[in-house]
């Protein structure tokens, strides 16, 4: 039974485009969902504007790379689960192969005595990448007041009192579907009726994409032990999978807490360095998990190039295995789910959530971008907070932020040549400081 109206786009057309949007997927989320819809709905009007504002809309309510799962859903509504096994594969590989190849320069920079300029550089421009980011959340999230409270109230839940980030989305989500009881009527039986045939999901596939997804942390932990790096690797970002609602930068949080203060695979300005990265490459911004998984496999005792490349393809499978299994599994089911007032109500919740999330991401950022030390002050409740000490504030790296900013959010410059800029602007104040 056909469980998608297959087009008549032929895969090499499919195979062609797909590339190409891989290859040029600069610009994060935003600019990759636009470079989707001049592909897919403009130039070669594979898809309608409602079509394509349905598939954005349902991949907004998953967990995961948002754009990476728009990309596989435009690919299976053209050819089926082949398709979307194309767009999604495509989209991901390009970035995927340069983040491996910098992962492996990056620790190799000793070397390389100019890369610590270009770095210090791309810091400060990380910074200015992360506020704009919360300004983009901040209008779309911040609607009402209570909006705002939510906002307010996951930021303090997870900087001051530690909780941890699942909970906060969890306690969002539930909040605001609890609202739609007071806005509108519950809705009836009819509103839940099973699909017709056509829309069903193709089981098969998402059972294999599931099972796909978790057997390399399941031969990881039988074969190498639940405390070896490779499961543990697989472990969080299988749990990030489920949980990442809000892009990658919401999740960068969680991610840093656990890869730097918990596991202690990477250094806070490793994390940072890595962000960096994965902004100057296309492809999902949350490749920045490859680059940890990386060097997770790499510094660890008994560690090396090739524990590094089995961290980093552990990562990323782990990351994106998740999104074919939320496609082919709930892409049939869209419409419905995007019209469920419940499911609509608790998303934009989330999205308020997440606002906080992110301005403690920025806060952390500021922290060890703007400041090189640290002090901690621990709390009646046995959470410690790390606060920065001021007489170490790096005023060349805070202009460095200010002018990318200014050109980031001001002037709307391209974020690569914002990046490039920035690394030769470090490069320069290295070569100045050392002279």
């Amino acid at each position: 039974m056909t469980h998608v109206q297959i087009s008549n786009v032929s895969y090499a057309h499919l195979w062609r485009e797909g590339a190409r949007i891989g290859c040029l997927g600069f610009g994060g989320p935003a600019g990759q969902i636009a470079l989707m819809h001049r592909v897919f709905v403009d130039e070669r009007k594979w898809l309608t504007e409602d079509q394509y504002l349905n598939a954005l809309n349902y991949c907004m309510l998953l967990p995961g790379p948002e754009a990476h799962q728009l990309a596989t859903y435009a690919g299976w509504k053209l050819r089926g689960v082949p398709g979307g096994l194309i767009t999604g594969l495509l989209f991901v590989l390009p970035g995927a192969l340069v983040v491996l190849a910098l992962s492996w320069l990056y620790v190799h920079k000793t070397q390389v005595t100019w890369l610590e300029g270009a770095f210090y550089g791309i810091k400060a421009a990380v910074l200015a990448l992360v506020v704009e980011a919360l300004i983009k959340i901040g209008k779309r999230a911040l609607k009402t007041r209570t909006d705002l409270i939510i906002a307010i109230a996951a930021f303090l839940a997870l900087f001051v009192f530690g909780v941890s980030f699942p909970l906060i989305l969890i306690a969002a989500g539930a909040l605001g579907a609890l609202r739609v009881f007071s806005q509108r009527r519950a809705p009836t039986p009819a509103d839940a009726a099973p699909p017709s045939p056509v829309q069903r999901a193709p089981i098969g596939a998402a059972i294999l994409s599931a099972v796909l997804w978790l057997a390399p942390l399941a031969a990881a932990f039988f074969w190498l032990g639940p405390d070896h790096v490779l499961t543990e690797i697989g472990a969080l970002f299988s749990q990030l999978a489920v949980v990442t609602f809000g892009g990658a930068y919401a999740v960068l949080s969680y991610v840093t807490t656990q890869a730097v203060d918990v596991n202690g695979w990477i250094e806070p300005h490793q994390m940072i360095d890595g962000l960096g990265l994965a902004e100057t490459t296309p492809g999902p911004l949350i490749l920045v998990n490859q680059f940890v998984g990386f060097l997770a496999g790499w510094q660890t005792d008994g560690g090396g190039i090739w524990l590094a490349l089995a961290g980093a393809l552990m990562a990323s499978w782990c990351t994106f295995a998740p999104s074919f299994l939320w496609i082919f599994a709930g892409a049939p089911y869209a419409e419905r789910i995007t019209a469920n007032p419940f499911a609509a109500s608790a998303l934009k919740a989330i999205t308020a959530a997440v606002l906080g999330i992110v301005a403690q991401v920025a806060l952390w950022f500021a922290q060890h971008v703007l400041f090189s030390a640290q002090t901690r002050l621990s709390t009646p409740w046995g959470k410690t907070i790390e606060l920065p000490a001021l007489g170490s504030f790096d005023p060349v790296s805070a202009l460095i932020a200010i002018m990318a900013g200014i050109a980031l959010i001001r002037f709307k410059a391209n974020v690569v040549l914002i990046i490039l800029v920035c690394a030769a602007i470090g490069i320069a104040v290295q070569e100045i400081a050392f002279a």
